[in-house]
């Protein structure tokens, strides 16, 4: 049987203080969701004066880059090329730049999913987060 690598709490936390961190540095209110491999959410935080509905966005595109193992933004750029057929896919509810998988060694451990701002600025805030799990 082939094992894995997994998020501890501890990883998920490193992740979300760094996700935080770039989103304060930047002035950019968001909420920040990490999920697992399985897309469960592990972590949900909503930053001060962050839409609600970044609550809901954010782990659907945590979700949605844990279970196709790619960027969220990888379905809307499908579906804004006509790929309509995507609309469609059960369980994949955000569909939007700012879901990052969290891949390592091969294998995908989750992702982190970002949103309240432009969707460039929702990955960055992801990709930086998981930055610091993959140079601690």
């Amino acid at each position: 049987m082939q094992q894995k690598p997994a998020l501890q709490l501890a990883d998920v936390k490193q992740i979300a203080a760094a996700a935080e961190a770039e989103a304060l540095k930047n002035g950019w209110a968001v909420s920040i969701a990490i999920v697992d491999d399985g897309g469960h959410l592990l972590w949900l935080q909503r930053l001060d004066g962050v839409a609600p509905i970044s609550a809901h966005i954010a782990p659907a595109k945590a979700q949605t880059a844990a279970l196709g193992r790619r960027e969220s933004r990888i379905y809307e750029e499908l579906i804004n090329q006509g790929r309509l057929s995507f609309l469609s896919a059960p369980t994949l509810h955000g569909m939007l730049e700012g879901g990052v998988p969290i891949l390592v060694d091969g294998f995908c451990l989750g992702a982190v999913g970002v949103s309240g701002v432009k969707s460039t600025e929702d990955a960055q805030v992801a990709r930086a987060g998981i930055a610091a799990l993959t140079t601690a």
